[in-house]
């Protein structure tokens, strides 16, 4: 991660909802130490992001140092509600990264089964198995079978209704900001995740059946 050297001006990052207001204004004035305080405080939410949608450590590590740089150059443009909101506001652009990386990757190998036309099996589960990815919003009130139950149908979502699942009902955001990202309409978008919520809650049923 990119170090910023330290400030007397920085204000406390644990005040009220308006600190972050307050430390992008004194970055925008060339404290760089107050931006420094927004990446410690929003460091893990950018990694947690990026690692959940690539999958792998150096991806998120490269993309959460992309992503603070990226908002470190765009503050003189952060205005009105994205200024307000400026944990969304860095989502967004890690959310962006992330999908950037993730075309870059499929371009470069040329082996990855169309997003457009998958195949499914009768339940309307992806066929192949994607790599390991770990549910950790949900490993805390799961137990460990069920959690793996929900993480195999998590992982056999096609990559188009999984990335939906990310974004909405992990990183909570709204179904415009996911539009304005991926370039889908808000409709297909939210088909796409009901049919991720419909996939997830039948994993969860079929384990109930099978421990009755």
């Amino acid at each position: 991660m990119t170090q910023f050297p330290r400030s007397s001006n920085l204000r406390s990052v644990d005040a009220p909802i308006d600190a972050d207001v307050a430390l992008v204004e004194a970055a925008r004035e060339g404290d760089v130490a107050a931006f420094e305080a927004l990446v410690d405080k929003y460091r893990d939410r950018v990694y947690g992001l990026a690692l959940r949608m690539t999958r792998t450590e150096a991806d998120a590590a490269e993309i959460t140092q992309d992503t603070f740089l990226n908002a470190y150059q765009h503050l003189a443009e952060l205005q009105g509600d994205n200024l307000k909101a400026f944990g969304s506001w860095l989502t967004r652009i890690a959310a962006n990264q992330s999908l950037m990386r993730l075309r870059h990757r499929k371009v470069a190998s040329q082996v990855e089964q169309s997003l457009d036309e998958p195949s499914f099996n009768e339940r309307g589960s992806l066929v192949d198995e994607v790599a390991d990815w770990r549910l950790d919003a949900l490993g805390q009130t799961l137990d460990n079978e069920l959690r793996t139950a929900i993480q195999k149908a998590t992982d056999e979502l096609p990559e188009d209704h999984r990335r939906v699942f990310l974004l909405r009902d992990l990183d909570g955001l709204s179904y415009e900001e996911i539009a304005e990202i991926t370039g889908e309409s808000v409709p297909a978008i939210k088909s796409r995740l009901h049919r991720a919520r419909l996939a997830l809650r039948a994993a969860i049923d079929d384990f109930y059946q099978d421990v009755e």
